[in-house]
């Protein structure tokens, strides 16, 4: 089986850019959100449980599973994050499971952006890489992306694992302070190691 590296970090801090850095140099990428998401899209394996569970207010014909509603709901009750969890990650965790198994490249990396809350992939990663930045710039980007205020950005990090434990426990961070060039430079430094690894 090949080299799996466990790839995540802080919303907005990002992880999809540097995974594809590391495929653009030859690993194979397993992202649990692209995953997710394919779930969840019109015809989506996910949506009839989602649907059964929520009501039909939270799943549309055009756009799969209301991300926004299906947002604020999850964050403001815990209860209904545990049930959508309880329906999603079975299902995202048996596709990984047949991702992997398909690697033929020399390592794998596994996006999980809860994979310090959680002992699923962790017990599976050969070893954690962090992508990194500040609190500041994180809520800069996912006002941008998500056209979110503020005071929801802040809320979203603050549901995450903290920024210092989540450094304590990687193997190994790249910083995505600045720009491209720098993250790129930062991947062909880590690549050839975890490609020897394999080896």
């Amino acid at each position: 089986m090949a080299t799996l590296i466990g790839l995540t970090g802080g919303i907005g801090s990002g992880k999809s850019t540097v995974a594809a850095l590391f495929e653009f140099a030859g690993a194979t990428v397993i992202d649990t959100d692209v995953i997710a998401q394919r779930l969840t899209a019109p015809g989506g394996i996910a949506l009839p449980a989602i649907t059964s569970r929520f009501g039909p207010d939270y799943v549309s014909d055009i756009s799969g599973l209301e991300r926004a509603k299906m947002r604020a709901l999850v964050f403001s009750d815990q209860e209904a994050r545990i049930v959508l969890e309880s329906i999603l990650h079975p299902l995202i965790r048996q596709q990984v499971e047949r991702d992997i198994k398909a690697i033929r490249s020399d390592y794998g990396i596994i996006v999980v952006p809860l994979l310090f809350e959680t002992m699923t992939y962790r017990r599976i990663v050969h070893r954690t890489l962090v992508v990194d930045c500040a609190a500041e710039t994180q809520i800069k980007r996912i006002k941008a992306r998500s056209g979110l205020t503020r005071k929801a950005a802040e809320a979203i990090i603050a549901a995450q694992i903290p920024r210092s434990i989540r450094l304590q426990l990687a193997d190994d961070v790249i910083c995505n302070q600045h720009d491209t060039l720098d993250l790129r430079a930062q991947v062909q430094v880590l690549h050839p190691r975890y490609a020897s690894m394999a080896a």
